[in-house]
């Protein structure tokens, strides 16, 4: 299953200019510790979902047209998948065209690291979008997704990027966990804040739906070629 090409151009940029010194690259980013590190500050805004059983919401929420056991093995694809194209996997949220992806490098037992760019809704203010500038991090032996987000990058041809300020900036953190047969899928995410966002927080945790990730149902109709229809909330299968 292989990584689907990017669309797009990154000068479309909110603020593309010419190389700086300043912008030039100093160390490698070690993107887990850059998060935890985010994550373990009290200032920060944190959010963390319930993690998602996904063979659990399938059975109880979903009719397929055909049979489907959803595996770890079949998460971890999505996430990787998603991670190159995310206006294809969160439409929602991704304007369609605007993301790309460069400067992928491998890096030890098979992870890889690359940066990207997409146009997304602004999370408090859903009719605007803003440019988001992130380092990624894949790591299938933790199957982890790690996303930094960063003020400024530099795009293929050394242009400055610079993102969006309607928003502050955030890193999210996508993993697979649970067993090869009971996949879990878990979320979290942290903006870099003076102080805790209850605005931020609440744009979260006040959403309840019983449905499956926005991603994980198009995974399912894109890349596996099975029909998904939604049940009735009201009227599920006992169990």
């Amino acid at each position: 299953m292989g990584v689907p090409e990017p669309s797009g151009d990154t000068r479309e940029a909110e603020g593309a200019g010419p190389r700086t010194e300043a912008t030039r690259p100093v160390t490698p980013l070690k993107h887990d510790e850059a998060f935890e590190r985010a994550w373990a500050d009290p200032d920060n805004t944190r959010i963390e979902l319930a993690p998602v059983d996904v063979n659990r919401v399938l059975d109880r929420y979903y009719r397929t047209n055909k049979p489907l056991r959803f595996t770890r093995t079949l998460l971890w694809d999505m996430e990787v998948k998603k991670a190159f194209r995310p206006d294809l996997y969160i439409p929602s949220v991704v304007t369609a065209g605007s993301s790309q992806f460069w400067r992928r490098q491998a890096a030890a037992d098979g992870a890889e690291s690359f940066v990207r760019c997409s146009r997304q809704r602004l999370w408090l203010k859903p009719s605007e979008h803003g440019l988001v500038l992130e380092q990624v991090f894949l790591n299938p032996a933790r199957q982890t997704a790690t996303f930094i987000g960063t003020a400024e990058l530099l795009d293929r041809r050394g242009n400055l990027l610079r993102a969006g300020k309607g928003q502050p900036l955030f890193h999210v953190e996508h993993a697979v966990d649970g067993d090869e047969l009971r996949p879990l899928n878990r979320w979290r995410i942290v903006y870099l804040t003076d102080r805790p966002e209850r605005k931020l927080i609440e744009r979260f945790t006040l959403a309840k739906e019983v449905w499956l990730r926005e991603f994980i149902e198009i995974y399912i109709r894109r890349d596996l070629k099975i029909g998904l229809t939604r049940r009735n909330p009201g009227r599920t299968p006992a169990g």
